[in-house]
């Protein structure tokens, strides 16, 4: 059997992002149905940073380092944030993060809570419009292509699923932050968010790694019950011939 590609991908308002280690490809439905289809190598590729400490947050820079390089070669390409609700809800969450900070909460509470409040503008994003549909149809195409078989539209390699190990790391190095001296709490707070991310990656990967342990369907269900009931939605049959369609042509240049 032909070893599969690992592949991640995101979905867009319009259509799916597909990428594998060295290449990506998007495609979108513009407004008058039309079908488009982009695919190029990756200028930057996480797959060649191996260092334990770096690897996560070079897989979170990869992902955001693709977005200028999709919108350029597809301009019809409609990514999430661009949407005005996402950016007023981002607006909000940090207001109200702010006021969180200088509450009279329990440092492990006050925490938490951001942690939690900090997904508010994704799942804000996730509402309305096709982002939730195209979300399935990413995760239908690309589990069906890994294991051979049609799969449901909830994929167990979700990036929702760093939501548990994200919430637990974050508030553990914020803590740890908090007790640093006044005069290099800022830069504490960078190493923190910094290892928060490493951590969380890796935890992930351990967790996909063994996800039948106990422990890593614990970390694992927060980020599946909001891509099952919120993140996800039953994808049209146009929809998943968009997702398909990157899929095919990530593989082209992967293959």
């Amino acid at each position: 059997m032909t070893e599969r590609v690992r592949l991640g991908g995101m979905a867009l308002a319009n259509g799916v992002l597909v990428h594998g280690p060295r290449a990506w490809a998007c495609a979108v439905r513009t407004a008058d149905g039309e079908l488009k289809v982009v695919a190029k190598r990756k200028r930057f590729r996480a797959v060649d940073v191996n260092n334990p400490l770096l690897r996560g947050p070079a897989r979170i820079a990869e992902v955001f380092a693709l977005l200028p390089q999709v919108k350029r070669a597809l301009p019809e390409a409609q990514l999430p944030m661009e949407r005005p609700r996402v950016l007023a809800s981002m607006i909000g969450s940090a207001l109200v993060l702010r006021g969180i900070r200088n509450s009279g909460l329990r440092p492990l509470t006050r925490e938490l809570v951001n942690g939690v409040l900090s997904v508010a503008p994704a799942a804000f994003a996730l509402r309305g419009g096709d982002l939730a549909a195209y979300h399935g149809a990413e995760h239908v195409s690309i589990g069906s292509y890994e294991h051979g078989e049609a799969r449901p539209k909830e994929h167990e390699r979700c990036g929702s699923h760093l939501l548990g190990p994200m919430l637990l790391t974050t508030a553990a190095g914020n803590l740890v932050a908090e007790q640093a001296p006044r005069r290099v709490r800022p830069a504490a707070k960078v190493v923190a968010a910094v290892g928060s991310i490493a951590a969380s990656v890796e935890i992930f990967n351990w967790m996909t790694r063994n996800d039948e342990h106990p422990l890593a369907r614990a970390l694992a269900k927060p980020g599946h019950e909001l891509q099952h009931r919120l993140g996800t939605r039953e994808p049209s049959a146009d929809q998943l011939e968009v997702a398909n369609a990157a899929l095919h042509a990530c593989l082209e240049l992967e293959q």
